[in-house]
């Protein structure tokens, strides 16, 4: 990727994560969805699994999955699209920083690194 085309991506992307980086100051932004969704919808369980084709008992189990963190992507999908939604992740820097901000930093440190050892400075 060309350095113009990184940066015009990194903005773009910093616009469309802000969401993402205000829920991450949350405990647990993301955990129970499946459940929580399904509940405020009115979504009984043996309905979701109708649509979803699959008995209540795997409905139970992929809430209990995603609350443990070991749900998969294609079957929190498969859920989501049983309840007319579509799952939206997102990918944020733990400080809350923008990626352009980070990277920003990631430079100048890699500028540093290279001139201590342009420099023989050790650490």
């Amino acid at each position: 990727m060309r350095v113009e085309e990184r940066e015009r991506t990194r903005k773009q992307l910093d616009k469309e994560m802000r969401p993402f980086r205000v829920a991450r100051k949350q405990k647990h932004p993301t955990q129970e969805l499946l459940r929580t969704v399904r509940q405020v919808l009115g979504v009984p369980m043996a309905e979701l699994a109708k649509k979803a084709g699959v008995n209540r008992s795997v409905i139970f189990r992929l809430e209990r999955s995603e609350r443990r963190g070991t749900i998969s992507l294609r079957a929190m999908t498969r859920v989501a699209n049983a309840m007319d939604c579509t799952v939206v992740y997102g990918i944020v820097p733990r400080s809350g920083q923008t990626l352009e901000e980070v990277a920003d930093w990631r430079k100048w440190e890699k500028r540093l690194e290279e001139k201590r050892q342009g420099l023989g400075v050790r650490d």
